[in-house]
């Protein structure tokens, strides 16, 4: 029977979010804290180390207005007190602006799309995640993302979403961004 091992779980499922959040908020320095400067990426069209896998999220999401990771079903088993299998299943909802061009054509499976016009697209998979604690903490030593499907479809102008709502945002002032600073959380 494994030990409680309680805090290396929640240690290892907050990094998972200090992932997605960092991918969500474009804080780069947040999504590189979730591995180790030495791991390595396999997200697709990404194949590599943590320097260029920032350098090509950088490059690929300068042109998407809105990003959301939904995770859920984290399973963790420990192969021994440092190293553990982390497997977590993910939904992304992105909307790619105009100025993506030729990359919104890959989630609309030939629908037309005018060239002013934004795809929302959605990505379901699976995070497959080789972690190691080095020093006491948790990070990604090998992520493979596993592609179960891939979608998307002409946006309507303004996502759909009313101006009078509390909206998303992806420089640096974000409602939780915002909440964050004025409660001294940094």
């Amino acid at each position: 029977m494994e030990p409680d091992r309680a805090q290396d779980r929640h240690e290892i499922e907050a990094c998972l979010l200090r992932y997605t959040r960092g991918v969500d908020r474009k804080d780069w320095d947040l999504v590189r804290s979730a591995y180790h400067t030495d791991a390595h990426d396999n997200h697709g069209n990404y194949k590599g180390g943590i320097d260029g896998f920032i350098d090509s999220l950088v490059k690929r999401h300068a042109t998407i207005e809105q990003s959301l990771h939904l995770v859920s079903n984290l399973t963790i088993e420990f192969a021994d007190r440092d190293i553990a299998l982390m497997e977590a299943y993910f939904i992304v909802h992105q909307r790619l602006s105009p100025e993506a061009g030729d990359a919104r054509l890959a989630y609309l499976r030939g629908a037309p799309i005018a060239p002013d016009q934004a795809v929302e697209t959605e990505v379901v998979g699976r995070y497959v995640d080789h972690m190691t604690r080095r020093e006491g903490v948790w990070r990604v030593q090998n992520r493979t993302v596993v592609f179960e499907v891939s979608r998307g479809h002409p946006a309507p102008a303004g996502g759909g979403l009313r101006d009078h709502w509390a909206l998303s945002r992806r420089d640096g002032n974000d409602p939780v961004e915002l909440t964050r600073r004025a409660l001294g959380i940094v």
